[in-house]
């Protein structure tokens, strides 16, 4: 019979919270979203993805899991009834094999969504995840080429959405061409998205805007403008003499 999944739960749950710890301090995980260095703190918001995400990642987990342990369980239950000694003999490493890797897939889920963080201050954008090796992505906005949403019928199911924000920069080939070298930043798992997108767009707007300086002026509609005129005698007397030929040699 299979264990029931409270049990497993609570014993994950433990095991969790103690392995949190050790993990964080022996490998010196940061508990804190990033930082940035120069930014103003007080515009800075960072959140983690939405609960919804874990239960979309327990959700494959527990798909996985199950199938795997239903087919552990059905060869042994033949195995148990073709060489019944050899089934009791394994019993207790089937069904460690059955339960172990439960308790490690649910702390392993909880560890991906624990040390995910998104930050986004006034100039950049920063997506930090892992950890044993902890992967960071910064973003300037400035660089952004398109922010799209992107939500799978699971993920519809679950309320959540990612957010992809992908830029571009332009490169050297081998023959001398320009090329494009882009890179992207994803946001999964996020309950908000079209509120995530509009505040990316606003930061990039705002950045372009202030990166481009002062718009010069228009002039203004009642200014004069300026016209030539001919005060002097001798300007007169050139353009006669310049009519004056003008006239003899169209008589020719």
């Amino acid at each position: 019979m299979r264990v029931p999944e409270q049990v497993i739960l609570r014993a994950s749950q433990w095991c969790y919270r103690g392995v949190w710890r050790f993990v964080t301090d022996w490998l010196d995980v940061p508990e804190q979203p990033p930082t940035f260095t120069g930014a103003n703190d007080t515009r800075i918001q960072s959140f983690r993805p939405a609960e919804g995400y874990l239960r979309y990642l327990k959700l494959f987990f527990w798909i996985g899991l199950t199938l795997f342990d239903g087919v552990l369980f059905v060869g042994w239950i033949v195995l148990l009834v073709s060489f019944p000694i050899a089934g009791i003999l394994l019993a207790a490493p089937i069904w460690a094999i059955m339960i172990l890797p439960d308790i490690v897939a649910y702390i392993a889920i909880h560890l991906r969504y624990d040390t995910t963080w998104y930050v986004l201050s006034d100039r950049s954008m920063r997506i930090r995840r892992g950890i044993w090796l902890i992967h960071e992505t910064t973003i300037t906005y400035e660089n952004i080429q398109n922010v799209s949403i992107h939500q799978g019928p699971v993920q519809r199911y679950f309320g959540i959405s990612d957010v992809l924000v992908e830029t571009a920069g332009g490169g050297t080939g081998a023959h001398g061409e320009q090329v494009t070298l882009g890179h992207a930043g994803r946001l999964e798992g996020v309950g908000n998205p079209s509120e995530i997108r509009d505040l990316i767009l606003s930061k990039w707007q705002a950045a372009k805007s202030a990166g481009l300086g002062d718009e010069p002026q228009a002039p203004h509609a009642s200014s004069p403008i300026p016209v030539a005129t001919l005060d002097s005698e001798p300007d007169v007397r050139l353009l006669e003499e310049i009519r004056d030929l003008a006239v003899a040699l169209a008589q020719e």
